[in-house]
Protein backbone atom coordinates (compact mmCIF):
# COMPACT_ATOMS: atom_id res chain seq x y z
CA UNK A 1 0.00 0.00 0.00
CA UNK A 2 0.94 4.03 -0.46
CA UNK A 3 -0.18 7.00 -0.66
CA UNK A 4 0.88 10.03 -2.39
CA UNK A 5 3.11 12.67 -0.27
CA UNK A 6 5.08 15.48 -0.78
CA UNK A 7 8.83 14.70 0.51
CA UNK A 8 10.59 16.57 2.86
CA UNK A 9 12.63 17.99 -0.32
CA UNK A 10 9.68 18.93 -1.72
CA UNK A 11 8.33 20.85 1.12
CA UNK A 12 11.67 22.68 1.22
CA UNK A 13 11.69 23.30 -2.63
CA UNK A 14 7.99 24.91 -1.81
CA UNK A 15 9.35 27.37 0.58
CA UNK A 16 11.45 28.35 -2.03
CA UNK A 17 9.65 28.53 -4.85
CA UNK A 18 7.09 30.82 -3.24
CA UNK A 19 9.70 33.26 -3.33
CA UNK A 20 11.55 32.87 -6.40
CA UNK A 21 8.68 31.44 -8.36
CA UNK A 22 10.13 28.21 -8.90
CA UNK A 23 7.92 24.49 -9.10
CA UNK A 24 8.09 21.68 -7.16
CA UNK A 25 7.25 18.38 -8.69
CA UNK A 26 5.30 15.65 -6.69
CA UNK A 27 7.17 12.84 -5.14
CA UNK A 28 5.99 9.61 -4.13
CA UNK A 29 6.83 7.45 -0.87
CA UNK A 30 6.78 3.90 -0.79
CA UNK A 31 4.29 2.68 2.61
CA UNK A 32 5.62 0.84 4.85
CA UNK A 33 6.06 0.54 8.43
CA UNK A 34 9.67 2.75 8.52
CA UNK A 35 8.08 5.03 5.72
CA UNK A 36 6.57 8.67 6.53
CA UNK A 37 3.78 7.92 4.78
CA UNK A 38 -0.20 6.77 6.42
CA UNK A 39 -0.95 2.89 5.50
CA UNK A 40 -4.60 2.73 3.67
CA UNK A 41 -6.76 0.64 5.82
CA UNK A 42 -6.46 -2.97 4.79
CA UNK A 43 -9.39 -4.46 3.16
CA UNK A 44 -10.47 -7.89 4.65
CA UNK A 45 -11.27 -9.06 0.63
CA UNK A 46 -8.67 -7.51 -0.77
CA UNK A 47 -5.50 -9.47 0.58
CA UNK A 48 -4.07 -12.26 -1.00
CA UNK A 49 -4.27 -15.04 0.96
CA UNK A 50 -1.06 -17.09 1.66
CA UNK A 51 -2.76 -20.28 -0.25
CA UNK A 52 -3.53 -24.28 0.99
CA UNK A 53 -0.94 -26.23 2.47
CA UNK A 54 -0.64 -28.00 -0.95
CA UNK A 55 -0.80 -24.60 -2.91
CA UNK A 56 2.02 -21.93 -4.23
CA UNK A 57 2.52 -18.79 -2.20
CA UNK A 58 1.90 -15.64 -4.43
CA UNK A 59 4.30 -12.46 -4.49
CA UNK A 60 3.88 -10.21 -2.27
CA UNK A 61 2.04 -7.31 -3.78
CA UNK A 62 3.60 -4.48 -5.93
CA UNK A 63 2.72 -1.19 -3.99
CA UNK A 64 4.08 1.39 -5.47
CA UNK A 65 1.84 3.49 -7.74
CA UNK A 66 3.66 4.13 -11.51
CA UNK A 67 3.44 7.58 -12.01
CA UNK A 68 2.14 10.21 -9.30
CA UNK A 69 1.40 14.11 -10.64
CA UNK A 70 2.36 16.78 -7.57
CA UNK A 71 -0.57 18.57 -5.86
CA UNK A 72 -1.12 22.02 -8.68
CA UNK A 73 -2.24 23.68 -6.07
CA UNK A 74 0.46 24.07 -3.94
CA UNK A 75 2.28 25.61 -7.22
CA UNK A 76 0.53 28.41 -7.11
CA UNK A 77 2.54 31.18 -6.37
CA UNK A 78 0.89 34.15 -6.58
CA UNK A 79 0.08 34.20 -2.87
CA UNK A 80 3.00 33.21 -0.61
CA UNK A 81 2.12 33.63 3.28
CA UNK A 82 2.44 31.42 5.73
CA UNK A 83 -0.76 29.50 5.29
CA UNK A 84 0.40 28.14 2.51
CA UNK A 85 3.33 26.93 4.02
CA UNK A 86 2.17 25.80 7.25
CA UNK A 87 -0.16 23.55 4.86
CA UNK A 88 3.11 22.22 2.53
CA UNK A 89 4.71 20.72 5.93
CA UNK A 90 1.94 19.38 7.31
CA UNK A 91 2.45 15.65 9.58
CA UNK A 92 2.11 12.94 7.20
CA UNK A 93 3.40 10.58 9.52
CA UNK A 94 2.16 7.32 9.48
CA UNK A 95 -0.14 6.95 12.78
CA UNK A 96 0.80 4.59 15.23
CA UNK A 97 -0.30 0.74 15.27
CA UNK A 98 0.18 0.79 19.41
CA UNK A 99 -2.77 1.94 20.89
CA UNK A 100 -5.26 1.96 23.91
CA UNK A 101 -6.63 -1.97 22.79
CA UNK A 102 -5.79 -4.66 24.67
CA UNK A 103 -4.73 -8.08 22.65
CA UNK A 104 -3.47 -11.15 24.47
CA UNK A 105 -1.89 -13.63 22.79
CA UNK A 106 -1.26 -17.50 24.17
CA UNK A 107 1.16 -20.40 22.84
CA UNK A 108 -0.03 -23.63 24.71
CA UNK A 109 0.68 -27.35 24.21
CA UNK A 110 -1.25 -28.22 27.06
CA UNK A 111 -2.52 -31.78 26.33
CA UNK A 112 -2.20 -34.35 29.02
CA UNK A 113 -3.27 -38.17 30.02
CA UNK A 114 -2.47 -41.17 28.62
CA UNK A 115 -3.83 -40.18 24.42
CA UNK A 116 -2.42 -36.84 24.80
CA UNK A 117 -5.49 -34.64 24.90
CA UNK A 118 -7.53 -32.26 26.32
CA UNK A 119 -9.89 -34.79 27.23
CA UNK A 120 -8.59 -34.82 30.96
CA UNK A 121 -9.79 -31.06 31.04
CA UNK A 122 -6.37 -29.55 32.90
CA UNK A 123 -5.24 -27.33 30.37
CA UNK A 124 -8.62 -26.21 29.48
CA UNK A 125 -8.76 -24.65 32.97
CA UNK A 126 -5.25 -23.48 32.07
CA UNK A 127 -6.33 -21.87 29.01
CA UNK A 128 -9.72 -20.39 30.87
CA UNK A 129 -7.89 -18.95 33.72
CA UNK A 130 -5.34 -16.81 30.97
CA UNK A 131 -8.20 -16.07 28.72
CA UNK A 132 -6.07 -14.96 25.46
CA UNK A 133 -7.43 -13.07 22.88
CA UNK A 134 -5.59 -15.10 20.47
CA UNK A 135 -4.23 -18.64 21.14
CA UNK A 136 -1.73 -20.56 19.45
CA UNK A 137 -2.56 -23.84 20.01
CA UNK A 138 -0.52 -27.45 19.51
CA UNK A 139 -2.11 -31.24 20.04
CA UNK A 140 -5.76 -30.10 19.21
CA UNK A 141 -7.75 -33.52 20.08
CA UNK A 142 -10.83 -33.22 22.20
CA UNK A 143 -13.32 -36.18 22.50
CA UNK A 144 -12.84 -38.13 19.42
CA UNK A 145 -12.00 -34.73 16.97
CA UNK A 146 -15.22 -34.73 15.77
CA UNK A 147 -16.89 -31.00 14.65
CA UNK A 148 -18.96 -30.73 17.30
CA UNK A 149 -16.31 -31.97 19.92
CA UNK A 150 -13.84 -29.14 18.07
CA UNK A 151 -16.41 -26.59 18.92
CA UNK A 152 -17.51 -28.10 22.34
CA UNK A 153 -13.31 -27.87 23.12
CA UNK A 154 -13.48 -24.15 22.58
CA UNK A 155 -16.58 -23.22 24.09
CA UNK A 156 -15.57 -25.07 27.40
CA UNK A 157 -11.45 -23.02 26.91
CA UNK A 158 -12.46 -19.70 25.97
CA UNK A 159 -15.87 -19.22 25.09
CA UNK A 160 -18.78 -19.39 22.70
CA UNK A 161 -17.99 -16.45 20.94
CA UNK A 162 -14.47 -17.77 19.62
CA UNK A 163 -13.79 -18.76 16.29
CA UNK A 164 -11.01 -21.14 15.12
CA UNK A 165 -8.98 -23.09 12.74
CA UNK A 166 -7.40 -26.60 13.40
CA UNK A 167 -5.16 -28.49 11.05
CA UNK A 168 -6.43 -31.02 8.91
CA UNK A 169 -4.83 -31.45 5.97
CA UNK A 170 -1.83 -34.33 6.74
CA UNK A 171 -2.77 -37.94 7.77
CA UNK A 172 -6.05 -36.17 9.76
CA UNK A 173 -2.95 -34.05 11.68
CA UNK A 174 -2.72 -36.90 13.93
CA UNK A 175 -1.27 -33.89 16.44
CA UNK A 176 -3.10 -30.96 14.54
CA UNK A 177 -2.25 -27.10 15.51
CA UNK A 178 -4.78 -24.37 15.64
CA UNK A 179 -5.98 -21.01 16.24
CA UNK A 180 -8.17 -19.96 18.31
CA UNK A 181 -9.61 -16.15 17.87
CA UNK A 182 -12.12 -14.02 20.34
CA UNK A 183 -11.66 -11.64 16.72
CA UNK A 184 -13.51 -12.30 13.66
CA UNK A 185 -11.09 -14.45 11.29
CA UNK A 186 -11.17 -13.62 8.07
CA UNK A 187 -9.04 -15.86 6.02
CA UNK A 188 -7.21 -19.21 7.34
CA UNK A 189 -5.39 -21.86 6.35
CA UNK A 190 -2.12 -24.98 6.20
CA UNK A 191 1.29 -25.11 4.77
CA UNK A 192 3.13 -28.22 4.77
CA UNK A 193 5.58 -28.91 7.57
CA UNK A 194 8.23 -30.62 5.44
CA UNK A 195 9.66 -32.56 8.24
CA UNK A 196 6.83 -34.54 9.63
CA UNK A 197 3.91 -35.97 8.31
CA UNK A 198 1.32 -35.70 11.01
CA UNK A 199 0.75 -31.90 11.37
CA UNK A 200 0.72 -28.86 9.54
CA UNK A 201 2.21 -25.42 10.19
CA UNK A 202 -1.71 -24.04 10.91
CA UNK A 203 -2.60 -19.79 9.81
CA UNK A 204 -5.29 -17.16 10.27
CA UNK A 205 -5.73 -14.03 8.70
CA UNK A 206 -7.48 -12.49 12.33
CA UNK A 207 -9.49 -8.99 12.01
CA UNK A 208 -8.03 -7.56 15.52
CA UNK A 209 -8.69 -3.67 16.51
CA UNK A 210 -6.57 -1.13 14.85
CA UNK A 211 -6.87 -0.66 10.92
CA UNK A 212 -4.30 -3.78 10.18
CA UNK A 213 -5.36 -7.69 10.17
CA UNK A 214 -2.91 -9.81 12.32
CA UNK A 215 -1.56 -12.92 10.81
CA UNK A 216 -1.22 -15.52 13.76
CA UNK A 217 0.64 -18.59 13.11
CA UNK A 218 0.81 -21.87 15.00
CA UNK A 219 3.66 -24.22 14.90
CA UNK A 220 5.11 -27.22 16.74
CA UNK A 221 8.58 -28.06 15.92
CA UNK A 222 10.45 -31.70 15.62
CA UNK A 223 11.63 -33.32 18.81
CA UNK A 224 14.32 -35.08 16.96
CA UNK A 225 17.41 -32.63 16.38
CA UNK A 226 18.06 -28.83 16.49
CA UNK A 227 19.32 -28.97 12.46
CA UNK A 228 15.99 -30.51 11.31
CA UNK A 229 14.19 -27.78 14.12
CA UNK A 230 16.64 -24.83 11.78
CA UNK A 231 15.21 -26.45 8.94
CA UNK A 232 11.83 -26.14 9.22
CA UNK A 233 12.39 -22.02 10.60
CA UNK A 234 14.33 -21.50 7.48
CA UNK A 235 10.54 -22.62 6.06
CA UNK A 236 8.54 -20.21 7.82
CA UNK A 237 10.83 -17.69 7.12
CA UNK A 238 10.05 -17.87 3.44
CA UNK A 239 5.98 -18.56 3.73
CA UNK A 240 6.30 -15.73 6.18
CA UNK A 241 8.17 -13.65 3.57
CA UNK A 242 5.37 -13.74 1.46
CA UNK A 243 2.70 -12.30 3.38
CA UNK A 244 1.78 -8.16 2.76
CA UNK A 245 5.10 -6.47 3.01
CA UNK A 246 5.05 -4.74 6.49
CA UNK A 247 2.35 -7.29 8.08
CA UNK A 248 1.52 -7.47 11.44
CA UNK A 249 2.40 -11.03 12.49
CA UNK A 250 2.53 -13.16 15.68
CA UNK A 251 4.03 -16.84 15.34
CA UNK A 252 3.95 -19.04 18.44
CA UNK A 253 4.03 -22.59 20.01
CA UNK A 254 6.09 -25.43 20.93
CA UNK A 255 8.87 -25.12 18.89
CA UNK A 256 11.18 -27.73 21.16
CA UNK A 257 13.92 -25.53 21.26
CA UNK A 258 16.48 -26.40 23.69
CA UNK A 259 18.25 -23.14 24.51
CA UNK A 260 17.15 -19.52 23.57
CA UNK A 261 19.80 -19.65 21.04
CA UNK A 262 19.57 -22.60 19.18
CA UNK A 263 20.00 -22.83 15.41
CA UNK A 264 16.13 -22.74 14.64
CA UNK A 265 15.66 -19.10 16.51
CA UNK A 266 18.77 -17.41 15.13
CA UNK A 267 17.14 -18.61 11.89
CA UNK A 268 13.75 -17.04 12.44
CA UNK A 269 15.40 -13.89 13.63
CA UNK A 270 15.25 -12.81 9.59
CA UNK A 271 11.27 -12.12 10.34
CA UNK A 272 10.56 -11.88 14.18
CA UNK A 273 12.08 -10.52 17.13
CA UNK A 274 13.73 -13.32 19.25
CA UNK A 275 15.68 -11.31 21.21
CA UNK A 276 14.78 -11.21 25.78
CA UNK A 277 13.90 -10.26 28.11
CA UNK A 278 11.00 -13.25 27.68
CA UNK A 279 7.91 -14.31 29.63
CA UNK A 280 8.77 -15.66 32.73
CA UNK A 281 7.07 -16.63 36.21
CA UNK A 282 7.07 -14.90 39.11
CA UNK A 283 10.70 -16.34 40.21
CA UNK A 284 12.02 -15.32 36.94
CA UNK A 285 12.14 -18.66 35.33
CA UNK A 286 11.29 -18.29 31.62
CA UNK A 287 11.53 -22.39 30.66
CA UNK A 288 8.52 -23.58 29.60
CA UNK A 289 9.00 -27.70 29.48
CA UNK A 290 7.63 -29.87 32.57
CA UNK A 291 11.13 -29.57 34.71
CA UNK A 292 11.23 -25.95 34.01
CA UNK A 293 14.76 -26.21 32.47
CA UNK A 294 13.88 -25.96 28.52
CA UNK A 295 12.90 -23.00 26.27
CA UNK A 296 10.21 -25.18 24.28
CA UNK A 297 7.41 -22.80 23.67
CA UNK A 298 7.40 -19.18 22.70
CA UNK A 299 5.08 -15.89 21.50
CA UNK A 300 7.47 -14.41 19.09
CA UNK A 301 6.36 -11.06 16.99
CA UNK A 302 7.29 -9.22 13.98
CA UNK A 303 9.21 -6.04 13.97
CA UNK A 304 5.98 -4.12 13.50
CA UNK A 305 3.83 -5.44 16.42
CA UNK A 306 6.59 -6.03 18.52
CA UNK A 307 6.82 -2.12 19.86
CA UNK A 308 3.16 -2.80 21.38
CA UNK A 309 4.41 -4.70 23.76
CA UNK A 310 3.05 -4.36 27.13
CA UNK A 311 3.34 -6.14 30.59
CA UNK A 312 1.33 -9.10 31.27
CA UNK A 313 -1.45 -8.70 34.12
CA UNK A 314 -3.27 -11.20 35.66
CA UNK A 315 -4.94 -10.21 39.14
CA UNK A 316 -2.37 -8.51 41.04
CA UNK A 317 0.76 -9.93 39.41
CA UNK A 318 2.39 -7.93 36.44
CA UNK A 319 5.22 -8.98 34.36
CA UNK A 320 6.91 -6.61 32.14
CA UNK A 321 7.69 -9.62 29.40
CA UNK A 322 4.94 -11.33 29.47
CA UNK A 323 4.36 -15.00 31.56
CA UNK A 324 4.99 -18.67 31.81
CA UNK A 325 2.32 -19.42 33.79
CA UNK A 326 2.55 -22.76 36.66
CA UNK A 327 -0.18 -23.58 38.34
CA UNK A 328 2.61 -24.70 40.81
CA UNK A 329 4.01 -21.88 40.90
CA UNK A 330 1.61 -18.52 40.45
CA UNK A 331 0.58 -16.92 43.63
CA UNK A 332 -2.19 -16.38 44.00
CA UNK A 333 -4.12 -18.65 42.37
CA UNK A 334 -7.21 -17.64 43.22
CA UNK A 335 -6.17 -14.50 40.88
CA UNK A 336 -6.51 -17.03 38.35
CA UNK A 337 -9.85 -19.28 37.96
CA UNK A 338 -10.57 -22.11 37.18
CA UNK A 339 -6.98 -23.29 37.23
CA UNK A 340 -6.11 -25.37 39.77
CA UNK A 341 -2.51 -26.15 41.69
CA UNK A 342 -2.24 -29.46 40.15
CA UNK A 343 -2.96 -28.61 36.59
CA UNK A 344 0.38 -27.93 35.32
CA UNK A 345 2.01 -31.05 36.75
CA UNK A 346 -0.78 -33.55 35.49
CA UNK A 347 0.06 -36.83 33.95
CA UNK A 348 1.67 -36.18 30.66
CA UNK A 349 1.78 -32.32 30.85
CA UNK A 350 4.69 -31.51 28.99
CA UNK A 351 4.61 -27.52 28.57
CA UNK A 352 3.95 -24.29 30.43
CA UNK A 353 1.24 -21.85 28.80
CA UNK A 354 3.20 -18.83 27.38
CA UNK A 355 1.39 -15.26 27.45
CA UNK A 356 2.23 -12.40 26.14
CA UNK A 357 0.28 -9.23 25.87
CA UNK A 358 0.03 -6.54 22.82
CA UNK A 359 -1.90 -3.05 22.80
CA UNK A 360 -3.37 -1.97 19.54
CA UNK A 361 -4.37 1.18 17.69
CA UNK A 362 -7.89 2.56 17.25
CA UNK A 363 -9.46 1.79 13.21
CA UNK A 364 -8.24 4.78 11.44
Amino acid sequence: MSTNVKSASCRSCLLVALVAGAACGGGVLPGGPDSSVTPEPRDATADTAPGSADAALPDAPSDAPSDVEGDSSLLDTSVADASVADASVADTSPPSRCGPHPLRVLAGNLSSGATQTYDPGDGIRILRALAPDVALIQEFKYQGNSAAAQRAFVDAAFGSGYSFVRGTARNNSDIPNGVVSRFPIVDSGEWIDPGVTNRTFVWARIDVPGPEDLWAISVHLLTTNSADRAAEAAVLVGLVGALPAGALVVLGGDLNTNTRTEAAITTLQAAFVTSGPYPADQAGNSNTNAPRNRAYDWVLASPELEPCNVPTTLGMVSLPSGLVFDTRVFTPLTDAPPALVGDSAAASMQHMAVVRDFSLADPL
